[in-house]
């Protein structure tokens, strides 16, 4: 029997990589003749810069760069094995864990710490970049990450406007003329698994604006200043993003990428099965597994154990996810191409005591499942 196992991360617990070897571990257990292949997956969100460098044999490379408050960090971004692609997380340097809860403030807070790591992977010959832009501390629009690739924001009288969302409302020209002209021989492919406007109540401020930190009185001001940014970007770009799916995501990073750096958004799982080749795989094998930490029914919106099954399903191969917890509406999943579901929970425990055990867990429903697929054999 030719087993694929192509998991994601179980967050806080194991990386994709090490879910992956614990669940091959279990079912070599039973069926040691069994033929496996390891593809460490993400969705673009965390861990998606690890899972690609695992699956292509690439590697990490270390920066500093300024953090949501333009404070100094450690950052990195991966390279995949044949050097050709960059695999950045914005979160890595914009992301929301940099900062105390305390300091939460959209109002201030800048994506140029991303723009950092775009430029360092231009830097490091890589001409397609492939940016996942989950989990941000930010509402800015892209106009950091544009700033530290050259971009100018200036206000009525010619002055540079300050970072962060709250400035927005000043902006009335846009100079692109130092943009760092290696973007235009650049391809930016943004994963994105959101579908929120700009603005509006489904758009960044509204929805995620809250739990970055913002008042209902600031979530109101912050809307209406990326209103006021989109006409400035359109009056003199020619770029309309207000209504375009995902371009809110990342406090409006979506929508700035696409205006500044013509960047595409895609769907995370295919653009990285692409990079890694999972359809072939997938191809070869007689079953697939997948999974990640929790199923519910938010796994069909373009998390890996769904984009991973939609592929599967092309080929008429049975999945099986494998999941730490599954919840409310994850049978939905069995209308879209999983077979099975198997939660690797045997009984009740707290989280550390889970994440602890995970591993050991892992390889037991690893087992379970070879032993259930002898007796369907």
């Amino acid at each position: 029997m030719k087993i694929l196992i192509a998991p994601d991360s179980f967050k806080n617990a194991l990386s994709a990589l090490d879910v992956a070897h614990s669940l091959e571990k279990g079912i070599l257990r039973s069926i040691p003749e069994a033929e496996t292949r390891i593809v460490p997956m993400a969705d673009g969100g965390e861990g998606t810069v690890e899972s690609l460098i695992d699956a292509t044999g690439g590697k990490r490379v270390n920066i500093r760069v300024k953090d949501p408050l333009s404070r100094d960090v450690e950052s990195s971004f991966g390279i995949t094995g044949d050097g050709s692609t960059a695999v950045i997380e914005m979160a890595a340097a914009s992301g929301i864990q940099l900062i105390k809860p305390e300091e939460k403030d959209p109002w201030n807070t800048t994506t140029y710490g991303t723009g950092e790591l775009i430029k360092a992977a231009l830097d490091s010959g890589c001409r397609t970049i492939l940016l996942g832009i989950g989990g941000s501390a930010t509402n800015d629009c892209g106009s950091g990450m544009a700033t530290a690739l050259g971009v100018k924001f200036m206000d009525k009288n010619g002055n540079p406007v300050n970072q962060g969302g709250g400035a927005l409302a000043e902006v009335e020209r846009i100079d692109m003329g130092r943009l760092d002209p290696r973007i235009a021989e650049s391809t930016i492919l943004v994963a994105c698994d959101v579908t929120n406007p700009l603005t509006g109540p489904q758009g960044a401020s509204c929805v995620y604006g809250p739990q970055k930190g913002a008042d209902d009185s600031m979530v109101k001001k912050l809307d209406e200043n990326l209103s006021t940014f989109a006409r400035v970007i359109k009056n003199q770009l020619g770029k309309e993003v207000g209504d375009i799916p995902g371009a809110g995501a990342a406090g409006g990073l979506g929508a700035g990428l696409i205006a500044f750096l013509d960047a595409k958004l895609v769907e995370g799982v295919p653009a990285i099965a692409e990079r890694i080749g999972l359809e072939d795989d997938i191809k070869w094998a007689d079953l697939v597994i997948t999974g990640e930490g929790g199923m519910d029914f938010q796994t069909q919106y373009g998390k890996t154990p769904y984009g991973v099954a939609q592929i599967a399903r092309k080929y008429n191969k049975p999945v099986i996810a494998v999941a730490g917890t599954i919840g409310e509406g994850a049978d939905v999943l069995y209308d879209m191409g999983i077979s099975a579901m198997y939660s690797i929970l045997e009984s009740p425990m707290s989280l550390n005591e889970a994440i602890a055990k995970t591993p050991l867990l892992l390889e037991t429903a690893g087992e379970r499942i070879g032993r259930i697929l002898l007796i369907g054999k």
